[in-house]
């Protein structure tokens, strides 16, 4: 029975950007110490301690999670300095919007055979305050961001709210992540139909809550994506 995809919604980090291990992450949060005087190792442990409020928003803006990341150690820095480490923070975190090379290539195909595009995000406030700036971003029809939204996954309430935002059903929704964050089981859980992307990377990837097996659907590139849903629609 033919499956009646009219959308796609992908994951991020790790998805629609390459696989990057720990160091890579280590090395982009490093950059903020400088500009508020704090150890490099000091700062990178502090924000990771803070991670899991950090996603749901639950530090404020980048600018006030700094400065609370700060006093957390016992540190009192400038307005001066935290919009010099705010500002280091963003030109950084541009990087890390890096795309894959077929993702560009993959969205717009998706685009021109009139699917709708979502994104949905575990991701701090960096992302929603930077999103407008990149050249991928007119591509979604809708976001959902976790820092936003006061939850991450696989809260359905995340993926509901993807649906919503295109108009469609969750089960007329392909869903694409590689897995972290109880992703997949997530969007399964709504009607939505799940894919993995396990490409070549997908182990570099540091994932929380990621199946190390997954029974469903999969995908080693984004840019299967298109036939996949060709098959599924057929009649």
């Amino acid at each position: 029975m033919a499956v009646p995809i009219s959308a796609v919604i992908f994951d991020m980090y790790g998805t629609l950007t390459p696989s990057r291990p720990q160091a890579y992450w280590d090395a982009q949060k490093a950059v903020c110490a400088e500009p508020l005087g704090i150890p490099a190792e000091a700062w990178v442990a502090a924000l990771d301690a803070t991670w899991s409020e950090r996603v749901v928003g639950g530090l404020g803006s980048v600018h006030e999670t700094f400065r609370k990341v700060a006093a957390d150690l016992g540190l009192s820095p400038s307005d001066e300095q935290l919009t010099a480490a705010v500002a280091a923070r963003l030109a950084a975190y541009r990087d890390v919007a890096d795309l894959r090379p077929d993702a560009l290539p993959t969205l717009r195909a998706l685009r021109a055979d009139g699917l709708k595009i979502a994104l949905v995000s575990d991701c701090t406030p960096e992302l929603p305050d930077l999103w407008a700036e990149f050249e991928f971003a007119p591509l979604f029809d809708a976001t959902v961001f976790s820092s936003s939204e006061g939850a991450c996954k696989p809260d359905p309430r995340l993926f509901r709210t993807a649906a919503e935002r295109l108009g469609v059903a969750p089960e007329s929704c392909l869903y694409v992540g590689d897995g972290g964050g109880g992703e997949l089981p997530g969007a399964a859980a709504v009607g939505m139909h799940p894919v993995m992307l396990a490409g070549p990377d997908w182990a570099e990837h540091r994932a929380f809550d990621r199946p190390a097996e997954w029974a469903g659907m999969r995908v080693a590139a984004l840019a299967e994506i298109p036939a996949l849903i060709a098959e599924l629609t057929a009649d």
